[in-house]
């Protein structure tokens, strides 16, 4: 069996209804498009089924702490590409950073970090993660040298002010 891929991506079209009168992706709805490509990568690459999981285990992840940064504008009907890894977890929690970038991925557009936590809906209860993830998350963790979201934060920036 191939080991798992610790960094994975999907391309998304950024829709009309999306986008403010500047013709921006709005930034309430970076974080709909990071969670629905998360949902999707995590189901096509490591066969986790969110909603599966919530009606058979009961057992679903909700977003303790999310931050966004925004590089560069997102514009109406573009494609972007949105990584996303896993930097961290614990027995009750796990954090992914996730990136927007042009459909190339030569402009980085935005980038965020989520943390999530198991939440068992029949005890309605934080839990801790069962062995099965953290299974996975053992074999697809990829930390960033950086502790904070705003040392993460400065780092994209030089990143993109030196390619200017």
């Amino acid at each position: 069996m191939s080991p798992l891929p610790k960094v994975i991506e999907s391309k998304k079209k950024i829709r009309f209804q999306d986008c403010d009168p500047f013709n921006h992706l709005n930034n309430g709805r970076y974080v709909d498009y990071y969670i629905n490509a998360r949902e999707d990568q995590a189901l096509e690459n490591y066969n986790i089924d969110f909603f599966k999981t919530i009606e058979e285990e009961g057992l679903g992840w909700v977003i303790a702490n999310n931050q966004v940064c925004y590089l560069k504008p997102v514009f109406t009907m573009e494609t972007v590409v949105i990584e996303s890894q896993l930097i961290g977890y614990s027995l009750k929690h796990f954090q992914i950073e996730m990136r927007m970038w042009n459909a190339d991925k030569t402009i980085l557009k935005s980038a965020a970090w989520f943390t999530f936590v198991p939440f068992n809906l029949r005890t309605n209860k934080v839990q801790i993660h069962q062995e099965k993830y953290t299974k996975i998350f053992r074999e697809v963790l990829l930390e960033v040298p950086e502790k904070t979201f705003e040392n993460r934060e400065m780092y994209f920036r030089g990143r993109q002010r030196n390619k200017a």
